[in-house]
């Protein structure tokens, strides 16, 4: 059976090629901010990306048509239970509106691999997306009535790295307590309690350390002052494209900045360290939800070939629990194998509900 896993960041679209378990290639396709940003809504790259990777598939001479299941990392509908779930044409709507409330780019992975089974003919799936909602009741709620927090994170690739890990130590998933911190184009770090991601930042809401792409936290007082200069749609931006690094320095490319920074750009040090300092706190956050009851710190995503940030981290953190690295990412072969699992029938293929897994507490409805 042959697999096209589409799996678009905020920086790249990364596509691989299976042929059941194994592997063909992988293809990891960069495109600097400021070409995106050319589009003023994510939704209007899918052309781009859908070109892009049609280019791609003709250079290493594989037949779209030959492909027998398309499976794309998704998001931004409304939240969804864990596990492999079936794009029908009403988790494609929600996510092409957002309904979830979030414009990660992931929800084009959904999108582009509705096209590509459309046009060809074929079924497509997607799992673990980023708005898949296994909260804790106190990481929810914040200081204002009626407005909480939700479940916006890498969960795909942060769930394949703490399965993959619990197994190295003997363990399942499902008895572990892990915190795990995803580092690229945007960045979340959240805690895994037997099985389930209990919290978390939002990563593209405004939410934690600012990244190649993205603001992070900003004290909301700044930030109205900010608007009423600016404006709500530009900050909207920041939180998911224009932000952080962009926002410094024009580009969302991380060698070009580490590179200042080993040159000595005094900006430049600064705003790499101060990302490190960030994640750090975040990981504090995060070993204070598993009351430092924790089994590691894994740390994964692009920018952790990066080697100071593994030492910035340990240095911080490094008391809390051991510190492993896992660089780049495991979601290609968990977007694939376990698609190819639940198809023989060993893994469940969910129906998407159409409303979210959680909808407010039994006050809000008084």
């Amino acid at each position: 059976m042959k697999i096209l896993v589409i799996n678009p960041g905020s920086t790249s679209t990364k596509v691989s090629l299976f042929e059941d378990e194994r592997e063909v290639f992988t293809k990891s396709l960069f495109h600097d901010a400021p070409v995106l940003l050319r589009f003023p809504h994510v939704n209007g790259q899918v052309p781009f990306r859908y070109r892009v990777i049609l280019d791609m598939l003709e250079e290493e001479g594989v037949d779209p048509s030959d492909i027998d299941v398309f499976v794309g990392r998704g998001g931004s509908a409304y939240s969804q239970p864990g596990g492999v779930t079936e794009v029908d044409g009403l988790l494609y709507r929600h996510t092409v509106d957002g309904v979830g409330g979030s414009e990660h780019p992931a929800k084009l992975g959904v999108m582009l691999a509705w096209e590509f089974a459309q046009n060809f003919g074929k079924a497509a799936y997607t799992l673990n997306p980023t708005n898949v909602d296994e909260y804790c009741d106190e990481a929810r709620l914040t200081g204002i009535r009626g407005v909480y927090r939700v479940s916006h994170s890498h969960v795909l690739n942060q769930k394949a790295v703490a399965a993959f890990h619990a197994e190295k130590l003997g363990k399942r998933y499902e008895d572990s307590r892990f915190i795990v911190a995803h580092i690229d184009g945007g960045i979340t770090v959240s805690a895994h309690r037997n099985g389930r991601m209990v919290d978390g930042n939002m990563g593209a809401d405004g939410e934690g350390a600012f990244t190649p792409t993205r603001i992070g936290s900003v004290p909301v007082l700044q930030l109205l002052d900010y608007i009423e200069a600016h404006s709500v749609a530009d900050v909207r931006l920041m939180c998911s494209r224009a932000g952080g690094f962009v926002s410094h320095f024009g580009t969302s490319d991380s060698d070009v900045i580490h590179g200042m920074k080993d040159r000595g750009d005094p900006k430049a040090t600064l705003v790499w360290n101060t990302l490190i300092y960030q994640v750090c706190k975040m990981i504090g956050e995060m070993g204070a939800v598993l009351c430092g009851q924790v089994d590691g710190i894994l740390l994964t995503g692009g920018l952790m070939r990066f080697e100071d940030i593994r030492e910035g981290i340990e240095a911080r953190c490094g008391w809390i629990a051991p510190v492993t690295v896992y660089p780049g990412e495991m979601e290609q072969e968990a977007l694939a194998l376990s698609v190819l699992r639940a198809l023989r029938g060993e893994e469940p293929i969910l129906k998407y509900a159409g409303r979210p897994v959680w909808d407010g507490f039994d006050w809000d409805r008084d």
